[in-house]
């Protein structure tokens, strides 16, 4: 490992070592979780497969960086775990939300970290995605994750009154539910440990190492994670969501709710099962353009209602006082169908994925994530039936530790193909 090369970690633009704590494999955190080895790293944590010595088992430890709980992100996750879980909520979707086991915190040499305890995840639905060669989910994984997915935003919106707003496909992952891949782990980085870079005494940075693949093909369930935008109650202000999954009324500078969730899910698709963005959002000179972004959606949506427009002054700018495209920035609406741009399906399965699109610039239009459950649920009954018999064999399905929900582990038999 060459010293003067950045590693792991050190790569992000805003990296400071006194900021992370200085995990070592082997060490033994809050008394009673071993770190086996490193999942992965963000911009504000490190992330540890362990396992509990007091009660056998394996989590994965996020361990924050120095005062991030007084960060937004890290308080709003925080406030939303604390939140659930005085719900007491009987809702079938909380199965599919990352649970939390509990925190703690330890002192490194430069302050206090916060750790979070959850259960181990596998790889994301976009790894999954590009797993296969065309680089596309299939109709069949598609349905499974959206109704996982819509069942988790049910709970959210109805019960928790949570709004996600980053929904992504590298936000939703798949559980492990075959614990040989964590045993497979444990043994890979005994026998043949990870790459290190040593920076001092106290410092040593260790490589990632990924799960291996189930064995038979035996995936977990998708679930919902990364709650570090969310926010609690039901309507609010301000810029959410990754910019080409932004809804129209956010570009708009107007109140948005869950129905912003709803108009993520449904452009996240075309990333998902066409391997494209729905929206471009760029202009002639390949700069990010909010302008062409609504363009976009009134080429593919048709003008929105007068009445819509009036709910904020931003829309002056690009709709006339008749309702008509101004061609702000010379933009001219461009020729684009929602119907041409599903290549990958044709007849009634086309039928079915268009049904999941935005069809409409007015929240009221856009339909719930309940009912999109509902419909979602219908289409993939047969994967549900399996799973359902997957459980009742395995008896995996249990509650989480101190109040806070787990998410459903029960097997399923997933083709990759």
């Amino acid at each position: 490992m060459d010293p003067g090369q950045p590693f792991e970690e050190e790569q992000l633009p805003w990296y400071r070592p006194d900021q992370f704590y200085p995990v070592r494999i082997g060490e033994i955190l809050d008394s009673k979780y071993k770190v086996l080895g490193k999942l992965g790293y963000g911009a504000h944590s490190t992330v540890w497969l362990c396992r509990n010595i007091r009660h056998t088992g394996f989590v994965a430890i996020k361990v924050c960086t120095r005062d991030a709980d007084q960060s937004a992100p890290i308080h709003r996750e925080m406030q939303f775990y604390k939140h659930v879980s005085l719900l007491d909520s009987q809702h079938h979707g909380q199965r599919f939300i990352r649970g939390l086991f509990g925190t703690f915190k330890i002192t490194g040499p430069t302050g206090q970290h916060l750790c979070l305890v959850h259960p181990p995840m596998h790889m994301t639905i976009q790894e999954l995605q590009y797993r296969n060669q065309s680089r596309r989910l299939n109709e069949q994984l598609l349905k499974w994750t959206m109704s996982n997915l819509l069942k988790a935003l049910s709970f959210l919106h109805d019960e928790a009154k949570v709004v996600h707003t980053d929904i992504n496909a590298s936000n939703i992952m798949l559980t492990v539910d075959d614990e040989s891949v964590l045993y497979d782990f444990e043994k890979a980085e005994a026998e043949k440990p990870s790459p290190t870079k040593v920076v001092d005494d106290a410092r040593t940075i260790f490589g990632s190492r990924k799960l291996g693949l189930p064995r038979d093909s035996l995936w977990g369930q998708p679930v919902l994670c990364d709650f570090g935008e969310s926010r609690i109650g039901e309507s609010h202000r301000g810029l959410i969501q990754p910019e080409l999954y932004r809804a129209p009324g956010v570009l708009f500078g107007m109140e948005w709710s869950s129905s912003a969730d709803i108009w993520n899910v449904a452009v996240l698709i075309w990333d998902l099962f066409e391997n494209r963005h729905l929206f471009n959002a760029m202009d002639e000179n390949l700069q990010s353009s909010a302008t062409h972004h609504v363009v976009e959606m009134v080429a593919y949506l048709g003008l929105p209602p007068f009445e819509y427009m009036q709910r904020s002054e931003i829309t002056k700018k690009v709709f006339d006082e008749q309702g008509g495209w101004k061609g702000a920035g010379g933009t001219v609406v461009p020729q684009l169908s929602l119907e041409e741009s599903v290549s990958a399906l044709d007849g009634e399965n086309k039928k079915q994925f268009l049904d999941f699109s935005p069809r409409a610039f007015t929240p009221g239009r856009l339909v719930s994530a309940t009912t999109q459950a509902k419909y979602a649920e219908h289409n993939a009954k047969v994967l549900r039936a399996k799973s359902r018999h997957s459980r009742e064999l395995t008896g995996r399905e249990k509650p989480a530790k101190n109040g806070a929900m787990m998410p459903m582990t029960g097997t399923t038999n997933v083709s990759k193909n």
